[in-house]
């Protein structure tokens, strides 16, 4: 380990860099020589094409004048315009029936809980649903219940606040099928239990 912290702080020239600046030196000799024998306007020594540095690349920005010369994209009018934010489809009088069916579903599934609890403990059946048959016996399955309508809610919202408007126009059936099953199941419940 102490090595490998030490080679770190002491890097050592690698080979093939060294091989590479030979060759490029020896022919920078080689240059320099049969230029000083053609010509003599400037002698070169080796030392200076050694430490000459390359040429930098292009810049890959324009600069302000050259942004400044182009002309600005011309605008076609038959293109479409994609708008910044999606328009809101749901009205106030949709948030308030979602809101309505909402509290509806969720009275719905306390009250399919309820019973089934009450059903359950007198000895008249047992939980039908697979899901829901582990908290049959317990105050949990009121906390269960409530997931189907939750999701029926979120369902139906993002079916109020959908692109397409066929899937707006039927943003309310999640909600009001599932409500209508929970007090389906509460009042047969409830009738099995008379």
């Amino acid at each position: 380990m102490i090595f490998g912290v030490l080679l770190l702080l002491f890097p050592v020239p690698q080979t093939g860099d060294t091989a590479k600046l030979a060759i490029d030196s020896s022919a920078a000799i080689s240059d320099s020589a049969t230029k000083d024998s053609t010509t003599s306007t400037a002698p070169t020594t080796v030392a200076a094409n050694l430490f000459a540095l390359p040429s930098a690349p292009s810049p890959k920005v324009k600069t302000d004048a050259e942004l400044a010369a182009e002309p600005a994209p011309a605008f076609t009018p038959g293109a479409p315009i994609k708008p910044a934010a999606h328009p809101q489809y749901e009205t106030p009088r949709q948030k308030k029936v979602w809101y309505a069916l909402m509290a509806a579903s969720h009275a719905g599934a306390a009250f399919d809980a309820w019973s089934t609890r009450r059903a359950i403990s007198g000895g008249f059946g047992t939980e039908a649903n697979p899901l829901l048959r582990p908290f049959a016996h317990s105050n949990a399955l009121y906390a269960a219940t409530q997931v189907s309508p939750a999701v029926m809610d979120f369902l139906g919202k993002r079916m109020m606040t959908s692109n397409h408007e066929w899937i707006r126009r039927f943003w309310w059936l999640p909600q009001t099928a599932g409500a209508s099953m929970s007090f389906a199941a509460g009042a047969h419940n409830v009738g099995v239990v008379h």
